[in-house]
């Protein structure tokens, strides 16, 4: 999958500006309210009347010191189901290492921290299933096991009892953790069925707004509970929502939330069950709507055709209206305001290009190559590497056709590619590097098949475009020691020194282009930054 930067579930979108400064707000808050749960392991010492522990490793222990506030149930069970979840991670390892006083300890407070769970959403919820009961009595009972059997390993020196008790803690620790696991999944399955009849009942645009909001939190937990908000009909109530003029000024955040409940195979499959295809590209090819309504409409678009995501090649409805929605993007990147906008909008554009074939086409008459290598010269909508990845991703997939050379020569696009090959971080974050090294990459398959064209091929030569694809290939500091870049450009410089032989040197002739291709990835993969 691409870099995600921000939070965002969308395949191949980066989320820079405003919007990961929002999500960086998030996640420092959500770490303060973390650190209301948790104190000194002494507390629970002092309460169990046991001497301290010396333990290094005791003071980082985790204690729910207070809860969420009362009718609060959702973030009860996502706070103390993260505690539990820690708890269980935490005697698994000490259970590894045979420390057998830290495993009963820990046993204990597990024990604790399970009972509160159940007592505490009890006294908020409603009335409990009886499916539900029965998974809390089975919990309670491995908890008391489990605390039961590691009391008795503490009495135990013979170090084959010892090994054979071991093997019993181990699996009812394994059984504990299937119970609480399902006990929390029919937890939060009620609590998403009750925001998901709120959301289809609500007529008020405030209750909406609310509800939908806590939605989205929850979609930001993780790909299992998106996958309870699509079972349980999540992915309905908001197209729904989408689907009313009244709600109008709902429809990004509700979009915003259908983008991330669609990075799971059920998400999708709902949206397909509800015509939400048929949807996004009425919302798309509507001007009355706005910018930033269409932006999101863009990001579930660049979500259901990601080419990361298998299930999303199946999404039979998308090919009857992919031809205004590829105009309605397109145009959406030309009238982008920011560069999130046209990064929504492109990314979408780039996931179809490999969705279907007949896109590429569809861009070519549209005239997409000029307008993308346009706003390659505004920084206000192609500012970061992000941005280019999706633009010479389209590129390399448009190169495919023909009369693709023709257009690239004249708006000067060999310029641009080769300048694409130069990429650089600015912050050098993982995520940044991650996305220069696909823009060098994609720059340079560009080249290698756009120069099937002599043309293309002569151009890309004035430009000296061997001399950087040598560099690259020689020098690994300049490609990040990346293997995929380094292929491609040895690719490209083969294509090249096949019309202009005379472009290169002997040793670069003898090393580079002459032997089969494995033999020169392996000498310049091998090669050292001080190699001349």
């Amino acid at each position: 999958m691409m870099a995600l930067p921000g939070g965002r579930q969308v395949d191949s979108i980066a989320l820079p500006g405003q919007r990961l400064h929002l999500m960086q707000v998030d996640s420092v808050q959500r770490w303060m309210e973390d650190l209301k749960l948790m104190t000194e392991c002494e507390c629970m010492c002092v309460l169990q009347a046991k001497p301290i522990s010396l333990e290094e490793d005791a003071q980082g222990d985790l204690i729910l010191a207070g809860g969420p506030g009362p009718g609060d149930p959702l973030q009860l069970l996502l706070k103390r189901g993260w505690v539990i979840s820690t708890e269980l991670r935490r005697i698994g390892q000490k259970l590894a290492q045979d420390r057998w006083a830290r495993v009963h300890s820990m046993s204990v407070r597990l024990t604790c921290h399970a009972r509160s769970m159940v007592s505490e959403y009890s006294a908020v919820s409603r009335s409990s299933s009886q499916e539900m009961g029965q998974v809390e009595k089975l919990l309670m009972e491995k908890c008391s096991e489990l605390s039961a059997v590691t009391e008795r390993c503490l009495q135990v020196e013979n170090e084959h009892v010892l090994k054979s008790m071991k093997a019993c803690v181990s699996e009812t620790l394994s059984t504990l953790g299937q119970h609480f696991g399902q006990l929390l999944e029919l937890a939060l399955t009620r609590e998403v069925q009750a925001l998901v009849r709120k959301i289809d009942a609500s007529d008020n645009i405030y209750t909406t707004e609310s509800t939908t909001g806590n939605l989205f939190s929850l979609t930001q937990e993780g790909a299992p509970l998106c996958r309870i908000i699509a079972k349980e009909g999540g992915v309905v109530a908001l197209f729904k929502v989408c689907r009313q003029d009244s709600f109008r000024c709902l429809y990004p955040q509700a979009l915003r939330t259908l983008a991330s409940i669609c990075c799971v195979e059920e998400g999708v499959h709902q949206l397909e069950k509800v015509d939400g295809v048929l949807c996004l590209a009425d919302i798309l090819t509507d001007d009355s709507h706005s910018e930033a309504t269409r932006a999101e409409a863009a990001a579930v678009v660049a979500q259901v055709t990601s080419p990361h995501l298998p299930f999303t090649q199946h999404l039979s409805s998308f090919l009857e209206s992919m031809e205004e929605i590829v105009t309605a993007l397109l145009k959406l990147c030309q009238e982008a305001s920011s560069g999130e906008v046209f990064l929504l909008a492109s990314a979408a554009l780039a996931n179809i290009t490999f969705f279907d074939t007949m896109a590429c086409e569809m861009l070519l008459q549209l005239n997409a190559i000029r307008v993308l290598l346009e706003a390659c010269s505004d920084k206000q909508r192609v500012d970061t590497p992000y941005t280019r990845d999706q633009i010479v991703t389209i590129l390399a997939n448009m190169s495919v056709l023909e009369q693709c050379a023709s257009d690239i020569i004249q708006e000067n696009g060999v310029q641009l590619i080769m300048g694409m090959l130069s990429e650089k971080p600015r912050s050098g974050t993982p995520a940044e590097v991650a996305a220069c090294e696909r823009v060098q990459q994609k720059a340079a398959v560009t080249l290698a098949r756009l120069s099937r064209d002599p043309d293309v091929a002569q151009e890309a030569v004035r430009l000296s475009c061997m001399s950087r694809l040598i560099e690259l290939c020689r020098s690994p500091s300049e490609r990040n020691s990346s293997d995929a870049v380094l292929v491609a450009c040895l690719a490209a410089l083969r294509r090249l020194a096949g019309v202009c032989p005379e472009g290169l040197q002997d040793s670069d002739f003898q090393q580079l282009v002459q032997p089969r291709l494995v033999d020169s990835f392996l000498l310049c993969s091998n090669m050292e930054e001080s190699f001349v």
